[in-house]
């Protein structure tokens, strides 16, 4: 469950930033709008504790797994209209973009630290003090590397889904830009290479399709299944000595 349930969320966690840096949005002014969101930071885990502190503490994180999901969806809304909205970055960013990029974090935020805390919670229910800290540190490796692997191949197949189109040029060329050959081609012809269907689309679709798949078909039930386990079932066995 811990290697699988970030899959959905791969695309937008980790494409749709570079998509905006795409765009023209500056780093720099991406990372101030984080400067907004530490208030809501400081605050949501103290909110989301008390929820999250029960017998059944991963229920918060299987109730924000569709709202996480969903959010794709504005992401993707968000870098299609980024030209539109920010024709010229250099001259600032307009009050409705970054009313949509703050509504737009925040409501992320709000997700991830409803999971965050919800799982930490679940961890330091079932771990096993016999072994300090160990035992918390395996499931957070695991965890994180949930969240590592769907965000390389995210990174990875966003170039391979874009389809992209050579137009111009002193020849009509049947070329798809798909290599650097046929790229030096189109621009040797006097063409350009120009995305007909940006790959961050296709990708975030298929993410959010298996993302809700996976919560329908395997991890809500999972989810609930570990967690109606006796705390007992975690512990580790003790190991039996001979005695002579």
């Amino acid at each position: 469950m811990l290697l699988t349930c970030k899959i959905g969320f791969s695309s937008t966690d980790s494409v749709m930033p570079l998509k905006l840096v795409e765009a023209g949005i500056p780093k720099e002014k991406l990372g101030l709008i984080a400067v907004p969101m530490i208030p809501i930071q400081v605050l949501l885990p103290l909110v989301i504790s008390k929820y999250s502190t029960g017998p059944k503490p991963l229920n918060v994180f299987l109730k924000a797994i569709p709202y996480r999901l969903l959010l794709g969806v504005g992401a993707a809304f968000l870098v299609w209209i980024t030209p539109t909205l920010v024709p010229d970055a250099s001259k600032g960013l307009p009050i409705t973009y970054v009313g949509l990029l703050l509504v737009l974090y925040g409501a992320h935020q709000a997700c991830l630290y409803c999971m965050y805390v919800s799982i930490m919670a679940f961890f330091a229910k079932i771990s096993d003090s016999k072994v300090g800290g160990t035992y918390m540190t395996l499931l957070n490796t695991c965890t994180n590397l949930g969240g590592n692997w769907p965000t390389i191949l995210a990174l990875y197949f966003v170039d391979p889904l874009t389809w992209k189109q050579c137009e111009g040029g002193v020849e009509a060329i049947d070329n798809a830009c798909r290599t650097s050959v046929e790229r030096d081609l189109c621009v040797s012809k006097g063409g350009k290479c120009v995305t007909t269907i940006d790959g961050f689309y296709i990708e975030t679709v298929i993410c959010i399709v298996i993302g809700f798949l996976w919560l329908w078909l395997w991890g809500s039930k999972t989810i609930k299944y570990i967690q109606a386990l006796n705390e007992n079932a975690w512990k580790l066995a003790k190991r039996k000595t001979d005695k002579r």
